[in-house]
């Protein structure tokens, strides 16, 4: 699994463009226009910072590129994060992500599954009587825990 990359935050006042900088102190970082601030969060928040940098971005207050050479996050994240903001708004940075549900092919399953499959019946046929879908069925045989029995 990749590694996260996260901002870089160095101490003191960093631009990231004329108007627009941002500061690193205690443990919070605070963005400011001019000499006013506007925005802060904590250093390690990164999903804040994702959502404030996307909307920086799509306000045409700052550019990708800008974002990109000031904290050294790779430029299809920032992308990412940027389509996130235009199709989902600022909730889509704070969501749960989705989780898998729990899989088809029980234990309970699987033995009724194999006993067909041992009785000579097809996979399609099979899987219409067990109600799977055969490609569930042929990727169990090909994980190896189904075995088609050959004729």
């Amino acid at each position: 699994m990749p590694q996260m990359q996260l901002p870089f935050f160095p101490a003191g006042l960093t631009a990231i463009t004329n108007e627009i900088g941002f500061q690193s102190e205690n443990g919070s970082v605070v963005y400011f226009h001019g000499h006013l601030p506007v925005f802060q969060h904590a250093t390690g928040d990164v999903q804040s910072f994702r959502l404030f940098t996307s909307q920086l971005i799509a306000q045409g207050t700052v550019s990708q590129t800008d974002i990109v050479k000031t904290f050294g996050v790779p430029l299809i994240t920032v992308k990412r994060y940027v389509k996130l903001l235009r199709e989902k708004g600022s909730k889509g940075f704070f969501a749960t992500p989705k989780r898998r549900s729990a899989p088809v092919l029980t234990v309970e399953k699987l033995n009724t599954v194999q006993t067909l499959l041992d009785a000579g019946k097809s996979v399609p046929e099979t899987a219409k009587e067990a109600q799977v879908r055969a490609d569930t069925l042929h990727k169990a045989i090909r994980a190896g825990r189904l075995k088609k029995n050959k004729r």
